[in-house]
């Protein structure tokens, strides 16, 4: 069974993140996030979502992102498979790149998605080597480093996030003019009612929070919760989730693409010969490739496939992808078939 629709909400704030799959790296050099950052442009375009910030990680991304038409889930479609695919070409790697689908937490307003903003900009040096990793920073909540960080490690911190380029903080902090589809007016108006002291009250936000830690409580909802706005709020979203029949526990669901079905067609195609005939054939590499496309494409389990491959208990299912998958390494037109069946059920 496909997985239920995500609720849209015309007008809603979100924080949206996806990550590497296996946390592995998403933007391996400055093309890359040069690409992803054009990609956010035609977002802005074809799909109307206002990008209020961003900011661009090894194997993540974070966005704070409103939408007027209620449609983050096919803007995100889009976003994520555009990416993966370019990605994929330019490295010859077939394969989901982004772990499942995006996450996206639904904010009450713009106050909160200003908090929301400070959490996204602070990435950069939200590291161990500015000492604001995770235990760092409970560290300085609970008032346990023995005492503040000093002048000079608060203008280091300072002056890593003025330089990072891959981050829309330069254009809150006022260090930059930023490009025309990111829209700034909207939060730093909550930094200050008047217009020429909003980059400075902006900058000494952040300058506090760096220098008096940061506040947990917020990236944890950010991360498991469904919403970040108040207690009545919170409450209301759960209550859209409960009525459209949609879990949000933070379990894993894989979303179905394509069907079993499709995967048939698309190597049958490509064999030039129908499933019964390659299926029994020893060292088919038709076969292996179906199996492979179920697993990834499909959201069906070992035993599923297993029914649908004509009666395959599951434990040869998933020794007849691993022995594809170890063979393809080796294969360069086995590499181009798969490549093929990805594009195909990534549309």
């Amino acid at each position: 069974m496909s997985r239920p629709l995500r609720i849209q909400i015309e007008d809603g704030w979100y924080h949206v993140t996806s990550r590497g799959t296996e946390q592995r790296a998403i933007f391996t050099d400055d093309r890359e996030r040069k690409h992803f950052l054009e990609l956010l442009e035609q977002l802005r375009e074809r799909y109307r979502i206002i990008i209020h910030s961003y900011v661009l990680m090894a194997n993540h991304y974070h966005l704070i992102v409103e939408t007027p038409e209620g449609n983050l889930s096919a803007g995100m479609q889009w976003l994520n498979t555009s990416y993966s695919m370019w990605f994929n070409r330019r490295h010859d790697r077939v394969g989901p790149l982004l772990q499942g689908r995006y996450k996206g937490v639904w904010i009450e307003n713009s106050g909160w998605a200003y908090e929301a903003s400070m959490y996204v900009h602070l990435n950069p040096v939200r590291i161990k080597a500015h000492g604001l990793d995770k235990r760092g920073r409970c560290a300085a909540g609970e008032g346990r480093m023995g005492n503040l960080p000093s002048k000079e490690e608060v203008g280091e911190r300072l002056r890593k996030l003025r330089a990072y380029e891959w981050s829309s903080y330069r254009s809150y902090a006022g260090y930059a003019k930023g490009p025309e589809w990111l829209t700034t007016g909207e939060l730093l108006k909550r930094a200050s009612r008047r217009p020429s002291e909003q980059h400075r009250c902006y900058r000494e936000e952040i300058c506090g929070r760096i220098t008096e830690g940061v506040d947990e409580s917020l990236g944890e909802r950010l991360k498991n919760d469904v919403a970040l706005g108040s207690e009545q709020f919170r409450e209301r979203i759960k209550t859209l989730v409960r009525v459209s029949g949609r879990e949000y526990s933070g379990k894993r669901q894989v979303r179905q693409r394509c069907s079993f079905e499709d995967i048939l067609d698309v190597v049958e195609e490509l064999k030039g010969e129908k499933w019964r005939e390659f299926a029994r054939r020893r060292g088919s590499w038709g076969k292996g490739l179906v199996l492979w496309g179920a697993r990834q494409y499909t959201g069906m389990t070992l035993v599923q496939i297993g029914k649908k491959a004509g009666g395959m208990d599951y434990t040869a299912v998933a020794m007849a992808i691993k022995r594809f998958e170890e063979r393809i390494k080796k294969r360069r037109k086995w590499r181009d078939y798969q490549r093929y069946v990805a594009e195909k059920c990534e549309k």
